[in-house]
């Protein structure tokens, strides 16, 4: 009964991606992932060109969703468009666009030979393209063709890092079958290791590692030293700032000090002209007193 609900998800994915195929054919769709959350179900489009696959203010995602919704029963779902890394060098983007140029009416020739060219000038390490179907046209005979440029890998496990994808033209004088292999630039099969210099680009990657996590480690002995020397460093400014201020108030108090010292010069100097002045009317008062005396004694 389980291996049945399986089933049944593998079919409703395989009917979903050949229904976002012809969707989302302009926009170069690749592939999707359905992520099932408790309140979402979020399906995850690759796309290599999001511009149009989202539209203009997001109208095309909006009804995608809702025909999702409706068409394969899918609960609340949530779409996300990624772009696709490297989308020169990836088979599925490249076949279904080989398959919409022939369907156009362009020539296998034209299309064949520049596929690969371009995917060798993106930086890939082999190609590999078979055309089979009617090549000759109206009225020849169906045929295959094989276009190969590189290093490839067909048999046994080391197929996996190749990457191959498959599709099918429909123009009008027949069908045309596509398959593309591809190996990308930075594959490394087994066979093609040399283990000395595996070895010695081990060693040298460990040793830059440790070169790092030395740097690393006087960074930040480096920033905790600085942060130590920052209060000091304050402290010092504070402690110049008060010396530059000390002068200032010093010399503040000088000035007061030798104003009060004037004000109190200037109250001796008029407290002492009020003591001439006081000594000066006594001895006036003295004469006085003493020179009508002496008149009286004349006088006797």
């Amino acid at each position: 009964m389980i291996e049945r609900v399986f089933i049944k998800q593998g079919i409703r994915k395989i009917e979903l991606e050949n229904y976002l195929k012809k969707e989302l054919e302009r926009a170069g769709f690749t592939g999707l992932e359905i992520v099932k959350t408790p309140l979402v179900t979020r399906i995850v489009l690759n796309v290599a060109r999001p511009g149009l696959a989202i539209g203009k203010e997001g109208q095309n995602i909006k009804q995608l969703t809702e025909e999702i919704g409706k068409r394969f029963g899918i609960e609340n779902p949530q779409l996300e468009i990624q772009e696709t890394p490297q989308a020169d060098l990836n088979a599925t983007a490249i076949v279904n666009k080989m398959a919409s140029l022939l369907e156009r009416g362009y020539s296998w020739r034209s299309v064949g030979f520049r596929t690969v060219r371009d995917i060798m000038g993106a930086g890939a390490q082999g190609v590999e393209l078979v055309l089979s179907g009617k090549l000759a046209g109206k009225g020849g005979r169906k045929r295959k063709q094989r276009i190969a440029e590189g290093y490839m890998k067909k048999v046994g496990a080391q197929t996996k890092l190749v990457d191959y994808a498959k599709a099918s033209a429909y123009p009008k004088a027949g069908a045309i079958g596509i398959k593309l292999r591809i190996i990308r630039p930075g594959v490394v099969f087994p066979d093609k290791i040399d283990i000395e210099e595996a070895i010695k680009a081990k060693e040298e990657a460990e040793e830059a590692k440790e070169a790092e996590a030395v740097e690393s480690k006087e960074e930040k002995e480096e920033e905790k030293a600085e942060e130590k020397e920052q209060p000091k460093k304050e402290e010092k400014e504070e402690k110049g700032k008060e010396k530059e201020e000390k002068p200032k108030k010093e010399k503040k108090a000088e000035k007061k000090e030798e104003k009060v010292g004037e004000k109190k010069e200037k109250e001796k100097k008029k407290a002492g002209k009020e003591k001439k002045a006081k000594g000066k009317k006594e001895k006036k008062g003295e004469v006085e007193k003493e020179t009508p005396g002496k008149g009286k004694k004349e006088k006797k």
